[in-house]
């Protein structure tokens, strides 16, 4: 095969900060030359600007009907043409379908999309699928290869849509070896954050919106009055305001924190003793991934994506969505630990995450790209 010339397209340039840097190193040291364009909305990795070429702006936004998209699809336009490239990889639902529909004549540079968790799929509603499903399928065509991160997207894009070929890579990928180095001092972490050091320490990771559904675990936390139970929140968002007003009205203010956007999220983990995760969509969440490596119990909703990582009672729990109750005794189970479940779910996971680490994912990105023709 020879080096490609390829351009990697998102929406929001958080995307390529968080998962696309190691995927850009590694294909650079086989030869690739890279570029990548985004819309620009916070401050840029200089690891980033070390392994690409040329960073572009292209100001899609992630609401389809923005006006925005349509000034940023011609931006787009004349990057594709002007770069000349051989192979253009497509992250991100809007920016992806803008990508595919500029390609859709261009028989010489091939296309792959990574679908990180399709608004249509089994438990999601008909208005999904009737807006959704119909856009993914026309453009699809104009697709040499989706890659899937789970294993319900894979059988939907192998059945009904129309694209060249269908991979499954399982996610971007996680850092299990730096996570094993992560030493905390547990104490001097909790003191920070005001729990007591006897205290249960339930976690949550995400920004703070209607999917991922923090409620539910607040109201599970209420409903077990605990006070030995305590619950911490990661995450900033447009949700803040309302879920201190649910904190204040279950009177838990003591119990219950939200910490913002934090850096330290691994040492968090490490001095955690359980993780919630009850969202209503995922593709394949790298927070459970980054629990399981640090061996915390997680119970989460019972989602594509999330039973992906977590099975039933083997290294974790899973929950309806909007079952307070079933997280409540979830929780509870894991604080009991009876029969010492919390440390065969502990081992599981950490088994179990290796099939997901970085080293695993970088084989098959590599591959992907050697069977791009």
């Amino acid at each position: 095969m020879t080096d490609l010339k390829i351009l990697y397209v998102t929406t929001v340039s958080n995307t390529a900060n968080a998962f696309l840097i190691p995927h850009v190193r590694w294909l650079k040291e086989n030869g690739h030359s890279i570029d990548i364009t985004f819309n620009i909305d916070q401050e840029i990795k200089n690891e980033l600007k070390e392994v690409v070429e040329n960073i572009f702006v292209s100001k899609f936004n992630r609401s389809p009907l923005n006006i925005k998209n349509f000034f940023a699809y011609r931006e787009l336009r004349k990057i594709i043409d002007k770069g000349g490239y051989d192979l253009v990889h497509t992250h991100t639902p809007v920016a992806s379908a803008f990508v595919r529909y500029s390609l859709r004549k261009n028989k010489m540079t091939k296309v792959i999309y990574t679908a990180h968790g399709f608004h249509f799929h089994e438990n999601s509603s008909l208005l999904s699928w009737f807006l959704y499903y119909p856009i993914e399928k026309i453009l699809s065509k104009y697709t040499d290869t989706i890659v899937t991160i789970n294993q319900e997207d894979f059988r939907l894009a192998t059945e009904k849509l129309k694209a060249g070929n269908v991979a499954y890579i399982p996610g971007v990928g996680i850092n299990i070896e730096e996570i094993k180095k992560n030493e905390t001092d547990t104490s001097q972490k909790r003191k920070e954050l005001g729990v007591p050091d006897d205290a249960f320490l339930v976690l949550s990771i995400g920004e703070l919106n209607r999917n991922k559904n923090h409620k539910v675990i607040i109201r599970a936390i209420s409903r077990l009055n605990n006070p030995k139970i305590y619950y911490v929140i990661c995450g900033k968002g447009g949700l803040e305001p309302s879920l201190k007003k649910l904190i204040k009205s279950l009177n838990i203010t003591e119990n219950v924190k939200i910490l913002g956007h934090r850096n330290d999220v691994h040492e968090i983990l490490q001095t955690s003793n359980a993780f919630a995760f009850p969202s209503f969509r995922e593709g394949l969440p790298v927070a459970i991934m980054e629990a399981m490596a640090h061996g915390v119990p997680v119970v989460c909703s019972d989602i594509r994506g999330n039973s992906d990582l977590i099975s039933h009672n083997t290294n974790g729990y899973l929950v309806p969505p909007k079952d307070i109750g079933g997280f409540m005794n979830s929780i509870d189970k894991i604080y009991k630990n009876e029969d010492g479940m919390n440390d065969l779910f502990s081992s599981e996971s950490k088994q179990k995450i290796e099939r997901f680490s970085n080293e695993v994912i970088k084989e098959e990105i590599i591959n992907l790209y050697k069977n791009q023709k």
